[in-house]
């Protein structure tokens, strides 16, 4: 068997990326490896530019180094109790829909902001009687800025559409967290903590008759409930921090039905059930 080449190699570990979910690098720019010069050596002056293709030396690497400046120090996190204590201060202050929308984009006590290009908080109809709840950006919706655009999202739209609903008519959809996390990870447990009190108050401002849970990561934020297999299908009660209990609905989320199809006919159970719901009977 032929040894595999180095640029077979490299293009095999960017493939990995892509499907990883890696499609961004962290530093502004890429580094220029060429740019830099090699040390002085023989006849080769050590201000000429090395090679193309050649590997930089490690003295030469070393005093790359020295030459950046030394980036300023990052500004001091606030803990994650202080992060809650100010999202809850916020979202009690909200008295409205457009208020809580202007509160969440201006909140920064989530890492998660700081990596994100946009806020990703709800689309559809405030006031819907129906709240569609998800787990988290991804690379769609951190672009575009809205939830569920992506092709989850676009499943999801045909799943709604078949119990007679639309995102642009009587649904309103948001997430547990409003930033994309990195690479597409699940959130964790602080990060859902420190958005919480932004979910319950758009639930208590919205008054859905319904919340439709998708997933197990909102399912486990919301209800404190793990398992989506045994969860979905089994109507439960989401109670926001002021007391107030809105009926909600687990089930699977879009992505995970793309990538086994054999479940729609479970979530189409769960559609109908909570079409009966929305429909008082």
């Amino acid at each position: 068997m032929s040894e595999v080449s180095e640029m077979d190699a490299a293009r095999a570990l960017l493939r990995w990326h892509l499907e990883m979910g890696v499609d961004e690098t962290v530093a502004p720019a890429p580094a220029d490896f060429y740019a830099w010069q090699a040390p002085q050596t023989g006849g080769q002056s050590a201000n000429a530019p090395a090679r193309r293709g050649a590997a930089p030396r490690l003295d030469a690497v070393k005093a790359e180094a020295q030459a950046v400046p030394a980036a300023p120090a990052a500004p001091e996190t606030v803990s994650t109790d202080e992060a809650i204590r100010a999202a809850e201060t916020a979202a009690a202050a909200c008295d409205s829909f457009e208020a809580l929308d202007a509160a969440v984009k201006a909140f920064e006590g989530c890492p998660l902001k700081a990596g994100a290009k946009n806020t990703v908080f709800t689309d559809g109809v405030p006031g819907s009687d129906l709240l569609v709840i998800g787990e988290a950006p991804g690379r769609d919706e951190d672009r575009l800025g809205k939830p569920f655009v992506g092709r989850a999202g676009q499943l999801l739209d045909r799943m709604l559409a078949a119990i007679g609903r639309a995102r642009t008519e009587n649904v309103l959809i948001s997430n547990v967290i409003f930033w994309r996390p990195p690479a597409n990870r699940t959130p964790t447990a602080l990060e859902t903590a420190v958005c919480r009190p932004f979910v319950d108050r758009l639930i208590e401002l919205t008054g859905p008759k319904a919340v439709l849970i998708a997933g197990g990561a909102p399912l486990q934020a919301l209800l404190g409930v793990t398992g989506i297999m045994r969860a979905r299908g089994v109507w439960r009660e989401i109670e926001t921090a002021s007391g107030a209990r809105f009926p909600a609905l687990p089930t699977y989320h879009p992505a995970f039905l793309l990538r086994q199809p054999a479940g729609k006919r479970l979530a189409w159970a769960d559609l109908q059930s909570l079409d009966q719901k929305l429909k008082g009977r």
